[in-house]
């Protein structure tokens, strides 16, 4: 399941499920629940992760709010920090920016301008 969503603000790790079955030699069967209907239960082990401990690290799937194509949308929280890289020729202005449903240490550094376009009110 993509969400919709591709690289590092993919959630990595959706929910707790029981695993129902082993299919062949690295896949398992897992126990969704009826909201995820459309994704197929069966998934390869390097996509699971055994469960110890620290659930603070496992997002929610009513967190997240997935529509019906499986896609989810981006809310920026706050701007946590500035950097100015130099180049050659140029600098680029970057933030890092706390999204919706992600810890802080899920943060991204996205571009400066990019974010005054689509957050305003934020850099006002």
């Amino acid at each position: 399941m993509r969400f919709g969503k591709k690289g590092k603000l993919s959630p990595r790790y959706i929910g707790l499920y029981r695993i129902l079955q082993r299919v062949g030699q690295v896949a398992y069967k897992l126990e969704l629940p009826q909201e995820m209907s459309l994704v197929h239960p069966v998934f390869h082990v390097s996509m699971l992760k055994k469960v110890v401990g620290n659930p603070s690290l496992i997002v929610l799937v009513e967190t997240i709010e997935v529509n019906e194509e499986l896609t989810y949308e981006k809310i920026l929280i706050v701007v946590l920090d500035r950097q100015i890289r130099k180049l050659s020729n140029k600098e680029i202005a970057s933030v890092k920016v706390l999204w919706q449903s992600q810890l802080i240490e899920g943060a991204t550094w996205e571009a400066e301008e990019e974010m005054k376009r689509k957050y305003p009110p934020l850099f006002e």
